[in-house]
């Protein structure tokens, strides 16, 4: 099993404190190093969910986002991210929510859910809630779920969407533009042989909320 190695996260580390083009050109060889060993920590992520899911991304490589920063539109000019992010999506229409996992020291994690829904799902995932939130709110309270996700983060509109009632016993719900979850791992634990299966396990965690998500999004295609 392709563990992450303490080289990676030391590597990350001093990248941090030297986010410069000269120091990263003399560490070159390190950073293919800390990056062959997340292609294979992804390789095998992709190999153990595909026991439990359908992953569209066929490999560790093609799931890792790539390090260099876009620093045309920032005030940060920094040219490389200190960490490691990776995506794994889900396959077909009919299978819908994607799974993320973020490599930094001290800033470990992994996320899963709707991080930028189009306004048509959006609408969808909306007018559910505003009808039924049960379902929803059924799967977010249960205690293994509330212990590893916790409660949607990101961003929600001021008031109330157009088309709902400000006055909407739900409005908190349906005023999110964001449906995403995560949780941390320390640094110990990414370390560890067995972080793999400890990230899948979170994954199969949240698998009902993806479950219902599928549904509402998908009703009307059948």
């Amino acid at each position: 099993m392709g563990a992450i190695q303490k080289s990676t996260l030391e590597f990350l580390n001093q990248l941090k404190v030297n986010n410069n083009r000269e120091w990263f050109e003399r560490n070159k060889e390190r950073y293919r190093t800390a990056h062959e060993n997340m292609i294979g920590f992804m390789d095998d992520m992709i190999a153990e969910m595909n026991k439990v899911d359908n992953i569209e991304t066929i490999s560790g490589k093609k799931s890792l986002f790539r390090i260099y920063r876009d620093v045309r539109f920032s005030k940060d000019k920094s040219p490389y991210k200190p960490y490691f992010g990776a995506r794994m999506a889900r396959a077909t229409k009919w299978l819908r929510g994607g799974h993320y996992i973020h490599i930094e020291p001290g800033n470990c994690f992994v996320a899963a859910g709707f991080f930028s829904p189009n306004s048509a799902d959006l609408k969808l995932i909306r007018e559910d809630i505003a009808h039924d939130s049960k379902p929803l709110k059924k799967i977010l309270a249960d205690s293994d779920f509330k212990k590893i996700w916790g409660t949607f983060q990101g961003e929600a509109v001021k008031t109330a969407p157009r088309g709902f009632d400000k006055d909407h016993p739900d409005i908190e719900l349906i005023r999110l533009k964001q449906f995403h979850l995560s949780h941390k791992f320390s640094d110990e634990e990414v370390l560890l042989e067995d972080f793999v299966f400890e990230v899948v396990k979170s994954f199969l965690v949240i698998r009902p909320y993806f479950d219902y998500m599928s549904e509402v999004l998908t009703r009307n295609m059948k």
